[in-house]
């Protein structure tokens, strides 16, 4: 159901795209839009993965300079059938960690020293099972897409304002007047905004539920949770303050001033991603607050 949603997810942001591209420009600016989707996809495809880790400023570390973080990675990437991806650390005091890379064979994950310093081994392991399964299920892919889409109908968005107030009726072949190109401007963006967290929300539940099971205690997993949410409130991140259209990449959501579990979140209510997990502890028969 996870994957299916987040199909069809995919598919009304790229409808969402090519109507608004439809209404700027007609036929002509229906074709504009899918080319400029192909152009910006192909760029973020080969790209979105070099972009953020320089933009955290994450540094590539060896098995030598971290041999616990390096031991933890190989041996989950074992459990999951996925190649050793890259291995990053990002100097930030706020606990908090993300999976990036267009495949498998192209990945990185990043953790921060806070949350090297915060975590015991365990809950280490399952912060990054979380991320790995954000990489067996090409999560990193899907998002980077939906954040272009995203950014693309916003730009279009503007356009439209524009040319609904300055085309003539016999200018135009879409019908969009100024009230229509006032109304596209106003109403796209946040209707791509919506989709992209929907389709966000719903990639941090499967990849909790997957990164359960690569660790195969969900309870590492919960704990860690718990303990990066309080952190990540105490902490500010400078750089994702700086760069919110990133924050759907991380694991807890780094912004302040976020909480509920509604339309306008990135992350889904952590209560709701612990319970999740805390049940299938039970399933498991794993018993214990955290064990």
């Amino acid at each position: 159901m996870g994957y299916a949603r987040t199909a069809l997810l995919l598919a009304a942001m790229t409808g969402l795209f090519l109507a608004v591209g439809w209404l700027v420009g007609g036929q002509s600016g229906l074709v504009i839009a899918f080319l400029l989707a192909l152009g910006m996809n192909a760029f973020a495809y080969w790209n979105s993965d070099k972009m953020v880790l320089s933009m955290y400023g994450a540094r590539e570390v060896g098995a030598g300079e971290a041999a616990r973080l390096h031991a933890i990675v190989g041996r989950l990437a074992d459990n999951a059938g996925l190649p050793m991806p890259r291995v990053y650390v990002i100097d930030n005091p706020q606990p908090n960690a993300f999976a990036t890379g267009r495949d498998p064979q192209h990945a990185a994950v990043a953790a921060t020293t806070g949350l090297l310093e915060l975590l015991s081994e365990e809950e280490v392991a399952g912060v990054m099972a979380h991320e790995l399964a954000h990489v067996k299920n090409r999560d990193t892919l899907t998002m980077t897409i939906t954040a272009t889409i995203a950014g693309a109908i916003g730009m279009l968005a503007n356009f439209a304002m524009f040319f609904g107030m300055s085309r003539s009726d016999d200018e135009r072949d879409n019908g969009m007047g100024a009230i229509g190109g006032l109304l596209v401007a106003l109403f796209a963006p946040l209707a791509a905004a919506l989709v992209q967290f929907a389709i966000s929300r719903s990639r941090e539940y499967e990849a909790d539920r997957i990164g359960a099971e690569i660790c195969g205690r969900p309870l590492w997993l919960a704990s860690a949770l718990a303990r990066l949410s309080a952190g990540a409130e105490r902490v500010e991140n400078r750089a994702a303050e700086a760069h919110p259209a990133t924050a759907h990449l991380f694991i807890v959501n780094p912004l302040h001033g976020r909480a509920m579990d509604g339309l306008f979140t990135t992350h889904p209510r952590m209560e709701n991603r612990i319970e999740r997990l805390r049940r299938m502890a039970i399933e498991k028969g794993q018993t214990g607050p955290w064990s």
